[in-house]
């Protein structure tokens, strides 16, 4: 009784994956692994679904373990996407911390921020990521180039000055 228990739950997760990413759970194809007396072959059945069916495929191994199988094409196509919308995520954090920083025209500080980021990758090693701290990027690029930016301090300081020119 248990070990039907167990294949329940394995099936209830199997669906619940394929409701998670879009799959109509009646087209998913299961299928388990089994071993042989040779322990270099194992054999692959078809337990539920069709061999048409969508990817991912669903494999069961024999510790009971689900895992997914996908074509190379998937694959790849999956890591374009992952990297577009990293590059996605990283230019919205990049707009979002030069707009903190009152930009005067926020086109020439993204001109620059790129060049800055270019110059990183030249300088680092290829085989190292670069540990970009953004908000640092930024500071570092207002530090450089003063007139990008509006200064509130100065601005503040002449409105003082705009007062008690008045008061006088």
């Amino acid at each position: 009784m248990s070990e039907k228990k167990g294949e329940l739950a394995i099936y209830e997760k199997i669906d619940s994956a394929s409701k998670s990413i879009g799959l109509d759970s009646s087209k998913t194809a299961v299928l388990r692994v089994k071993t042989t007396d040779n322990p270099d072959i194992k054999e692959v059945h078809l337990t539920s679904g069709s061999w048409d069916d969508e990817e991912p495929w669903f494999v069961i191994d024999e510790n009971e373990k689900i895992h997914t199988l996908i074509s190379i094409d998937t694959l790849t196509n999956v890591i374009k996407d992952l990297n577009l919308t990293q590059q996605e995520n990283f230019n919205l954090k990049l707009e979002r911390t030069i707009w903190q920083h009152l930009p005067i025209d926020f086109g020439d500080v993204w001109v620059v921020a790129m060049d800055e980021l270019k110059n990183m990758a030249k300088q680092s090693d290829k085989a190292t990521a670069v540990k970009l701290d953004i908000e640092k990027l930024v500071l570092d690029i207002k530090k450089k180039h003063p007139s990008l930016f509006v200064d509130i301090n100065t601005i503040h300081n002449n409105m003082i000055r705009l007062k008690s020119n008045e008061l006088n």
